[in-house]
């Protein structure tokens, strides 16, 4: 039996503008935010979209973000030195939450799950690397997030 592939995440979270819309709202919020407010009050005015570039990128659609910002290295490079804090951590992900109920992006449980597991693993290494003295691998491919153990359900 030949079974249908399923959808990348990219894809099923509607695409690039599907992710900027997220961005936009999240970092609408962000200089309101105590905590990470000072974190992100020097931010680049194209911030937002740089951030879905890179999760459209991670979810399997285009290399737009390796090809027009250098990918891994350069990512690393914004988090280094900056010293986050495990509650700054927790607010990203929860205001990130917070977003994709804002703009809509898919609220079944497979999507969720694969979506908050990108934003646990990928914020746990940003404060890892961002402490005074670390000393992350300098180069790595972005990685390529997946459905992990439960794919969409698609009759």
């Amino acid at each position: 039996m030949d079974k249908q592939q399923p959808p990348t995440l990219y894809e099923w979270a509607g695409g690039t503008e599907a992710l900027v819309k997220l961005t936009e709202a999240f970092y609408r919020e962000v200089p309101k935010d105590e905590l990470l407010g000072p974190v992100f009050a020097h931010m680049h005015p194209q911030h937002a979209r740089h951030v879905a570039v890179w999760l459209a990128e991670v979810f399997g659609g285009p290399a737009t973000y390796t090809q027009e910002h250098g990918g891994y290295p350069y990512m690393l490079s914004q988090h280094l030195n900056k010293g986050i804090t495990e509650p700054q951590r927790r607010r990203w992900v929860n205001m990130m939450l917070d977003a994709a109920d804002e703009v809509g992006l898919p609220g079944d449980p497979e999507f969720r799950a694969a979506f908050v597991s990108y934003l646990e693993w990928g914020t746990r290494l940003a404060r890892e690397n961002s402490q005074p003295g670390a000393d992350p691998p300098k180069e790595a491919p972005v990685p390529r997030w997946g459905w992990g153990v439960a794919p969409p359900y698609q009759p």
